[in-house]
């Protein structure tokens, strides 16, 4: 395709990784620890609500995945000569989808989690799990045919085959994106009945 490997396959992975690492592994262990300390019920009898205290956390969460990605990307060109992605609109949109997938991950993980310590080895467990199947790794492409297509339909490879056909500039399959949106969907679902019975137990 004209691309190298770093810019078909390296760089899409990393900004994979990063996403998953803040989502899964980094935001859970902040929200269990919220939980544990009762900090959240505890605003809960104050003008300052919890939602305002999760807003603020999601926003340096994002913070740090944008500010992680931009200084992978500038490493990259600078110091590698990489290229940019050839649909960089698309690129982003699928940066998008798949944070909000990561996320949705994540709000599981911190809505199971009874401690910030489970919370982040529940989350390493996602992260290595997810990116094994989804190729973090290497190709999956040796994997069994089931593997393959689950690793491809979870949120990182789906966000790595994404990114990688944006950087190419291939189309983007529609499975990917609905598998993205539909992770991130289920995910928040998920995490919000789960929180709602840990509340209430």
């Amino acid at each position: 395709s004209g691309h190298t490997v770093l810019e078909a396959y390296t760089l899409p992975s990393t900004v994979a990784m990063v996403a998953a690492m803040v989502a899964i592994v980094n935001l859970p262990s902040f929200l269990a620890t919220y939980r544990r300390t009762g900090m959240l019920r505890t605003l809960a009898t104050t003008p300052v609500r919890p939602a305002l205290v999760l807003g603020a956390q999601v926003v340096v969460s994002l913070a740090q995945l944008v500010l992680g990605v931009g200084l992978m990307l500038a490493v990259a060109i600078v110091a590698f000569g990489a290229r940019l992605p050839d649909r960089p609109w698309v690129a982003l949109g699928v940066g998008a989808l798949g944070a909000l997938a990561m996320y949705g991950v994540g709000m599981v993980v911190a809505s199971l989690a009874p401690s910030p310590n489970a919370a982040v080895a529940l989350g390493l467990v996602g992260f290595l799990g997810l990116g094994a199947v989804g190729g973090m790794f290497g190709p999956n492409d040796a994997y069994p045919e089931v593997v393959r297509s689950a690793g491809d339909a979870l949120p990182f490879g789906a966000m790595l085959r994404g990114l990688q056909a944006a950087w190419t500039g291939e189309p983007v399959e529609p499975a990917t994106l609905v598998a993205l949106a539909v992770a991130g969907v289920v995910g928040a679902s998920v995490a919000a009945v789960a929180f709602r019975m840990r509340g209430r137990g």
